[in-house]
């Protein structure tokens, strides 16, 4: 039984598979994500970068901010990685591109400062303000919003 998990592109131009589970998966509303993804949020996966094999193609790359670049597919353009130099040994993958999303479970709620107002996701799951990088931070809330 393999240990692996697989995700591509819409077209299939580009398929990945990575080793074991990831090391977590996150829910982000940043205002970077939403315009890369032209939706309210985004969820992420990452993965240790030597777990991840690109299967058939590779890639394109753009720098989308001072050392970061997003990866996506040349074809038809669906997103699929985040990379920061901050994190070098690790890559973040779109968990809507794994081949079944719902293997990953969202721990979190980063960049909730900058959520848009019309969009509650109905979890109880902390939201922190910016990112909760280093597991020191205090979430501004655990859940929903409530009324």
């Amino acid at each position: 039984m393999s240990n692996s998990m697989t995700g591509r592109c819409f077209c299939r131009a580009i398929t990945y598979e990575f080793d074991g589970p990831p090391k977590w998966a996150i829910h982000c509303h940043c205002e970077s994500c939403r315009r890369a993804t032209s939706s309210p949020m985004t969820t992420w996966l990452c993965v240790p970068r030597e777990s991840l094999r690109f299967t058939r193609g590779e890639p394109r790359y753009y720098r989308s901010s001072p050392g970061v670049r997003r990866g996506f597919c040349g074809e038809c353009g669906a997103q699929l990685t985040y990379e920061n130099e901050g994190r070098a040994g690790d890559i973040d993958l779109y968990a809507a591109s794994l081949d079944d999303p719902t293997q990953v479970r969202p721990v979190s709620h980063v960049f909730a400062a900058e959520q848009l107002p019309w969009l509650e996701i109905l979890d109880e799951l902390p939201r922190y303000a910016t990112t909760n990088e280093g597991g020191k931070a205090k979430p501004m809330r655990i859940g929903p919003k409530r009324n």
